[in-house]
C-alpha cells in the first residue's frame, strides 16, 4: 500500500493533541499488535475513549478474544509475514505495537512506509496518565538484571513511607492499568526493557518526564531483537530522557554513568552514583560493610546517612553482591522521594526477594538447592555463581544469541561440575571443553520435557558434596522446553523435592550423558 492511502500529515498533527485522557480520542482509527497483556490492556484502553480499535494478532487466547467483542474492538488472526488485507482496510491513523515484536517485523517495516506513527504502551500511558486528579510522578528502572528486585524494594519503601504507590510496566501490571485505576496513584515504579524502551520518543508530546530513573547494568541481552550491541543500549539510555530529580547510575558499570553524561535531562537534575564501594558525595556505596547514603543529606561532603548493614542482610539471604548493588539503587530512588532513611532501614528488615531469584529450594546433606531460574542471561548467571565458592551449576536454554564462553571461562575454577539443559546445547558443550576439559559435564537429553529437571536434578546430585551448592542459574531463557522461567524453576523445585524425599544413591541421571 502506497502513502498515498493516509493522509499523514492531519493524522500526525491530531496525534500531537491527544496527551490527555480528557483529550477527543473518539473515532481514532488504531491497530494494536498482539493480545498479550500488553495488547489487551491497550486495546481495552483505546476502546474505552472511543477509538476505533482493530487488533492484529498472529494467536489469540480465547478469554481475551472473547473480552475483544464485549468492549467494542475488532480482532484479526492471521499469518502477520504479511499484511492481512482487514488491517489495511482499517487505515490506520496509529499503530501501537506489543513489545515482543521485533522493530524488523513486516507489519512495522509496512506502518513505516506508510507513514503511520507507532507508539509502544508506555507512551499511551504516559500521554492519558491524567486520568484521576493530578498525574502521579514515574520512576522508571531499566537494566540487564535486577529489575524486578529494583522495583519491588522502591515500591515496597514509598508504601512504607505513605506513598500510594504502584509497581507497574514489565513486572506484569501493565502500566495503562494502572493509569486506569479509579483511585489513583502518588508515584508508579516502572520496570522497563529494552523492547519498550525502544519504542518510546525522547522529545515530543510523547516523551516521558520522569521523577527519577536508573539503568542498574548493561550487558549483551537480546541482541536477536535490537540487531545489536550498540542499539540495545541505545534503547536503555532512553530511560534518563527528560529525568527530573535523580539520574541513578551504577558506578561499577562505567556504560551507565555515560548514559547519564550524554543525556538530555530536565534542569536541576542529579547524577547520582550506587556502587559497593566507598561512596564520594551524591553516592550511595559501602563502608565496613555499612550501607551509607551520601547523596540525600544536607552535608554531603562530611557526613553520610546509614541506611543497614551487609551482616543484615546477609542475615535475610540478601547478602550478595548483586543484591546489595540493587538495593543501593531502590534506596537512591526512595530517598529521591524525600523518604526517611529509617523507613528504608525497618522496610529492609522484612523484605523477601521475588520467587526464582536466588530461592534456596532445600538444605540437605550439607547441599544447599537454589533456583535462580530468573537468571536469563549471562549477565545475570555471572552475578549468581560469584556468589558462591562451590557450584553444581545447571544451565542452558534459549541464549538469545548471546556469547557464553567467557561466562565459562570465568567460573571454572569454583564449578564442581554442570549440568546442560535446553534444546541446543552446543555451544555450552564447546565451552566446556575448551575451558575446562576434565570438569563432569552432563547433558540431559530428553524427548519429553516432563524429564528434563528430574533428570538434571538426579545428575546434579551425582556430582554435588558437601559444602556444594546446586544452583539453577540457567544465563538463558526457558521457553525451548518451558513455558517460562517462573515453570522452570518451579520444575526444577518439585524435582529437588522428589529428589530428597527418596533415597538419594548419586548415580548418574536416566537420559544424562557425560
Amino acid at each position: 500500500m502506497s502513502n498515498d492511502a493516509y493522509d499523514t500529515h492531519s493524522g500526525h498533527r491530531r496525534l500531537d493533541g491527544l496527551v490527555s485522557w480528557h483529550a477527543d480520542w473518539t473515532g481514532l482509527r488504531v491497530a494494536v499488535l498482539g493480545l498479550g497483556v500488553t495488547g489487551f490492556a491497550a486495546a481495552d484502553t483505546l476502546a474505552e475513549l472511543g477509538a476505533d480499535v482493530l487488533v492484529v494478532a498472529g494467536s489469540a487466547p480465547d478469554d481475551r478474544a472473547r473480552l475483544l467483542g464485549v468492549i467494542g474492538a475488532g480482532l484479526v488472526q492471521a499469518d502477520l509475514s504479511v499484511v492481512p488485507a482487514e488491517l489495511a482496510a482499517h487505515r490506520p491513523e496509529l499503530l501501537v505495537v506489543s513489545p515482543g515484536f521485533h522493530p524488523d517485523h513486516p507489519l512495522l517495516l509496512w506502518a513505516a512506509a506508510s507513514g503511520i506513527p507507532v507508539w509502544g504502551d508506555i507512551e499511551l500511558a504516559w500521554r492519558l496518565r491524567d486520568k484521576v486528579g493530578a498525574p502521579a510522578e514515574w520512576i522508571l528502572v531499566t537494566g540487564t538484571n535486577g529489575k524486578t528486585t529494583t522495583v519491588q524494594l522502591t515500591a515496597t519503601i514509598l508504601a512504607a513511607a505513605g506513598h500510594r504507590v504502584a509497581p507497574c510496566g514489565n513486572i506484569g501490571v501493565p502500566v495503562l492499568d494502572a493509569v486506569r485505576d479509579p483511585v489513583g496513584w502518588d508515584v508508579l515504579v516502572v520496570e522497563l526493557s529494552s523492547y519498550q524502551l525502544h519504542h518510546l520518543p525522547r522529545t515530543g508530546p510523547g516523551a516521558l518526564v520522569p521523577w527519577a530513573s536508573v539503568c542498574l547494568n548493561i550487558a549483551d541481552d537480546h541482541l536477536d531483537w535490537h540487531g545489536s550491541a550498540a542499539a540495545y543500549r541505545e534503547a536503555k539510555a532512553t530511560v534518563y530522557a527528560n529525568t527530573k530529580i535523580a539520574c541513578v547510575y551504577n558506578k561499577d558499570d562505567a556504560a551507565t554513568r555515560t548514559m547519564v553524561e550524554d543525556a538530555e535531562v530536565s534542569e536541576g537534575a542529579r547524577a547520582i552514583g550506587f556502587g559497593l564501594s566507598v561512596p564520594g558525595p551524591s553516592d550511595l556505596g559501602v563502608v565496613d560493610g555499612i550501607l551509607c547514603d551520601r547523596a540525600f543529606l544536607e552535608d554531603r561532603l562530611d557526613t553520610a546517612i546509614e541506611l543497614t548493614t551487609v551482616p543484615e542482610l546477609r542475615a535475610r539471604g540478601l547478602g550478595a553482591a548483586h543484591l546489595v548493588a540493587d538495593i543501593l539503587a531502590a534506596s537512591a530512588l526512595a530517598r529521591s522521594f524525600d523518604v526517611d532513611p529509617l523507613i528504608v532501614h525497618d522496610v529492609l528488615e522484612t523484605f523477601q526477594l521475588d520467587e526464582h531469584r536466588i530461592e534456596i529450594v532445600a538444605d540437605a546433606a550439607g547441599i544447599r538447592w537454589i533456583d535462580d531460574s530468573k537468571a536469563t542471561n549471562p549477565h545475570a548467571a555471572d552475578a549468581s555463581l560469584a556468589a558462591f565458592e562451590s557450584v553444581v551449576w545447571l544451565v542452558g536454554g534459549l541464549l538469545k544469541g548471546v556469547d557464553i564462553d567467557h561466562l565459562v571461562k570465568t567460573h571454572v575454577p569454583r564449578l564442581r561440575g554442570a549440568v546442560i539443559i535446553g534444546a541446543d546445547r552446543q555451544a555450552l558443550r564447546a565451552a566446556f571443553l575448551r575451558h575446562a576439559p576434565g570438569l563432569p559435564v552432563f547433558e540431559i537429553d530428553a524427548a519429553d520435557t516432563g524429564q528434563v529437571m528430574p533428570n538434571a536434578v538426579a545428575a546434579a546430585a551425582g556430582l554435588a558434596q558437601s559444602g556444594d551448592v546446586v544452583l539453577l542459574a540457567p544465563a538463558a531463557a526457558s521457553m525451548d522446553q518451558f513455558s517460562d522461567y517462573a515453570a522452570r524453576g518451579r520444575l526444577f523445585a518439585e524435582a529437588v523435592h522428589d529428589y530428597l524425599g527418596g533415597e538419594a544413591d548419586g548415580e548418574t541421571a536416566p537420559g544424562a550423558k557425560a
